[in-house]
């Protein structure tokens, strides 16, 4: 029976993502989408596959495995379900989801507006990569409203932020930015890979993009690695040097429309059928794993503040954090499983991570299992020390992912290793 808007109104988190159905029915009646391990489909005649690529069919075929895919686009649809979003494209990582996204904007003698507070790679990005296509990326301080607004121009195509800086744990306030951007017709994308769809609305706070890691908490424990571009269909890309070429269609934006007809074809950074299959199954648990790690989280990070070798915790739910108001009123929960926090030199961090026995030394986030790594010696140490300076990456700082082991282990375990500092 076809379902009401009253009734998916009423719908929590978890039932949209589980419920979501199949765009067609699997011929033997699986509950769960069998994995499409292939690279082509079928057609039963020539006028049918030339319909296929040529974009003439009312419900769209799959044609090849880099374009679409059924279990590809049964997480594109669980996604939107948990979004709202108008379109999703699930691609191969990250940061192909960032690259995809602003390669579908940009053009040379354009701008970016962000912050130098970036993850290393996305920063790497917006000063190597874009800057020798003649792109530059304008860098502010995203606390300061007057310093976004007098950094955008005509060509400014976009202002990027992330939803919580990685590592530095500072948050944009989205809401008092958006109108200075709806006025000035720049779009906003903001890469919530730190808090999923069931701690914050992205659309709410007008994101009009969205860029996610799904290796992250919807992978379901570091399965796999993959990522996914969310558009809101928010934004009118007129404007837009590139976009303002391109049509759209009632389901598409021209942002959507380029980017899944040129971009990600283009580009090939497709998701894997196999990695599409385990992150729909991550997306099923995903709002009871990131409620268990994100309560444990501030348990820890409280924990933290109260150890005297401890110098500096940063969580935005900790009332000693200068983003705790803003916090507070953008995530339904708590932030996330992220926490950084300050011992008093690089040397006191590497002793402290080497005797560490349940927390395990590696770089990811959100993993079912708890994760420490020294960011200014491992993502950020092929910069300079000056870059370093300029990024605001402290060498007395550790990043702690939380995941799922009991919260006093965890802190046996942090007490343990202090004591031997």
């Amino acid at each position: 029976m076809d379902k009401t808007e009253s009734d998916c109104q009423q719908e929590s988190f978890s039932t949209r993502v589980i419920a979501e159905p199949f765009r067609k029915k699997d011929i033997h009646g699986a509950i769960t989408l069998p994995i499409y391990r292939n690279a082509a489909f079928e057609f039963a005649d020539s006028e049918s596959i030339a319909a296929a690529f040529q974009n003439r069919e009312e419900i769209p075929s799959h044609t090849y495995t880099r374009i679409t895919n059924p279990s590809v686009e049964n997480l594109e649809n669980k996604i939107k379900a948990a979004s709202g979003a108008q379109n999703v494209q699930a691609v191969a990582s990250g940061m192909a989801a960032i690259s995809n996204a602003l390669m579908t904007i940009v053009y040379s003698g354009c701008n970016i507006v962000t912050s130098p507070h970036l993850f290393g790679n996305t920063f790497s990005f917006f000063k190597f990569t874009l800057a020798a296509l003649g792109v530059e990326a304008r860098m502010v301080n995203t606390d300061s409203l007057e310093e976004i607004e007098a950094a955008i121009d005509e060509n400014t195509v976009a202002f990027f932020c992330e939803l919580i800086t990685n590592p530095h744990t500072e948050i944009a306030d989205l809401e008092k930015i958006s109108p200075i951007l709806r006025a000035k017709n720049v779009p906003m994308i903001v890469d919530s890979t730190i808090v999923p769809w069931c701690g914050f609305s992205a659309a709410k706070f007008g994101a009009d993009i969205e860029v996610v890691s799904t290796t992250k908490y919807i992978s379901g424990g570091a399965t796999s690695i993959g990522g996914a571009i969310l558009d809101y269909g928010t934004f009118n890309w007129r404007k837009n040097k590139i976009l303002g070429m391109y049509g759209k269609t009632p389901e598409m934006s021209q942002f959507s429309f380029r980017l899944k007809r040129e971009i990600a074809r283009n580009f090939g950074a497709c998701m894997d059928p196999d990695v599409a299959y385990l992150q729909s199954l991550g997306m099923e648990t995903l709002e009871l794993r990131f409620k268990a790690v994100s309560d444990a989280a501030y348990e820890v990070a409280t924990f933290l503040e109260a150890q005297p070798e401890v110098k500096k915790v940063g969580y935005t739910a900790l009332e000693s954090s200068p983003y705790k108001a803003i916090s507070d009123k953008m995530f339904t929960t708590k932030p996330g499983a992220m926490i950084t926090f300050n011992l008093e030199s690089q040397e006191k961090c590497y002793q402290l991570m080497d005797r560490l026995q349940v927390i395990r030394r590696a770089t990811n986030l959100f993993d079912n299992k708890s994760l420490i790594i020294h960011p200014y010696s491992t993502i950020y140490g092929t910069f300079s020390k000056d870059m370093k300076e300029k990024m605001g990456i402290e060498d007395n700082l550790l990043r702690l992912s939380v995941g799922l082991e009991g919260v006093e282990d965890l802190k046996r375990d942090l007490r343990q290793a202090l004591d031997k500092l």
